[in-house]
């Protein structure tokens, strides 16, 4: 990779990493589903009248919207607003790494590899300390039905993925190329109405309207941070990296997005997890490495680096 792009991969990273910390500030004075709708219609306006329409099928993009825009970010927003920390959010959230390869086996059958299942009990090793050790008694508490909330917006992520994917086989089968910054930005017209009606079940109409009156200058820079910053400019760039390198050079650095979330969450939040809750965290890692690290590549380097060896003794 040249020097330039990995600068912006590692940057990208470093915006998803602050992605949870800005959104705990935003729930700071505004209801979740409100700043999640936000979010949506920020991210919809101007982009929809520059970008063009991703020449698939209206259900892909509604199906999309639903999914990562609805299922998503209405599960990770509620959670957060009611309990769930930013760092571990960030964490939590990955494990979309280990469902999108389980749903595509089920979905497309496509083939599962045995490190992702492995990585996916590793993980779950890891899920499991965190939630029987976020009891009253730690740092961090973490209630029960946030932890539960989480759990389901990577599914949501992951389902999302499986989406674009049969979109994208769709479009290459008629011999086009399906631009995901531009199903990001037309899939947007589907969350905005849905997130504004679960948050008029969880709020006043009166609550809402004052709240969009009132909006603190934190809230306004969360929105759009979320908006332009992590969604427009994010995808933009890593979809570009993505279409530019292979997959296996690009998706790896990913697993830098949790590292940059802790710290984040630790300095603007002042966020602190118990020893068990680091172990978890630790762990989580771990399974998130075996399952996206291409060792195959350290095979190919001990194995050239024998031949060298022999070749000198020799």
């Amino acid at each position: 990779m040249k020097k330039k792009d990995i600068f912006l991969a590692l940057f990208v990273v470093m915006v998803w990493g602050a992605n949870f910390t800005v959104i705990k500030l935003g729930l700071n004075g505004v209801p979740s589903m409100l700043l999640a709708s936000l979010r949506y219609l920020i991210t919809l306006f101007p982009a929809i009248f520059i970008v063009k329409k991703p020449n698939i099928e209206w259900k892909y993009i509604i199906l999309y919207g639903l999914t990562v825009g609805v299922g998503q970010f209405s599960c990770l927003f509620y959670a957060m607003e009611i309990g769930m920390p930013a760092s571990i959010a960030s964490i939590v959230l990955q494990i979309q790494a280990f469902i999108s390869p389980i749903l595509a086996f089920v979905i497309i059958k496509e083939k599962l590899k045995y490190k992702q299942i492995l990585g996916f009990i590793i993980a779950g090793m890891g899920l499991f300390i965190i939630g029987s050790y976020s009891s009253s008694n730690d740092i961090t508490t973490i209630p029960l039905n946030a932890f539960l909330l989480t759990l389901c917006a990577p599914f949501f992520w992951a389902l999302s993925n499986i989406i674009a994917r049969i979109a994208s086989d769709k479009a290459e089968a008629k011999g086009d190329k399906l631009n995901m910054l531009s199903l990001v930005v037309w899939a947007s017209i589907i969350p905005p109405l849905p997130l504004l009606g679960i948050a008029l079940s969880l709020n006043t109409p009166e609550t809402l309207i004052n709240t969009i009156a009132n909006l603190k200058a934190i809230s306004i820079f969360s929105a759009l941070y979320l908006g332009y910053v992590a969604t427009l400019f994010g995808y933009g760039i890593w979809n570009g990296l993505i279409v530019k390198y292979p997959i296996g050079k690009i998706a790896p650095l990913s697993l830098l997005v949790p590292i940059t979330g802790l710290l984040t969450a630790r300095i603007v939040l002042s966020e602190q997890l118990s020893k068990m809750q680091w172990i978890g965290v630790s762990i989580i890692l771990i399974g998130l490495i075996i399952t996206n690290v291409n060792f195959g590549v350290f095979k190919k380097i001990i194995k050239k680096y024998r031949i060298i060896n022999k070749a000198e003794s020799d």
